[in-house]
């Protein structure tokens, strides 16, 4: 099992920037196909970004040139680096690991982006 803890949220401007973190506790960090989610007031919760063991990533649309995914498997920790903020950003980001029909999320952070 993998444990996920997420950091790095907090208000920020439109046109700003965040770094969301997500260090995981266990040793197979490395095998997991790694996710960032959010969810905004009365919306479902949307897949952001996706990154694999390979490296491999992939984005929705709207975040697409904005957002890079990345991690470090030495340090067991996924980032998410958020360039360019919207307000329509705003939401919880949570992190998640899956491996197999194992998947795992963290407790989220905030981000909000206002004026």
């Amino acid at each position: 099992q993998v444990q996920l803890v997420e950091s790095g949220g907090g208000l920020v401007q439109p046109g700003g920037s965040l770094r969301l973190s997500c260090a995981a506790s266990g040793s197979s960090f490395r095998f997991y196909v790694m996710g960032w989610y959010r969810q905004a007031p009365g919306k479902q919760r949307e897949l952001v970004a996706t990154i694999t063991s390979g490296d491999f990533t992939n984005y929705i649309d709207s975040v697409k040139g904005r957002f890079t995914i990345s991690r470090d498997n030495a340090k067991r920790t996924v980032y998410l680096q958020m360039n360019s903020l919207k307000p329509e950003d705003t939401a919880v980001y949570y992190c998640n690991a899956k491996l197999g029909g194992y998947a795992s999320w963290g407790q989220g952070t905030q981000v909000t982006v206002s004026e």
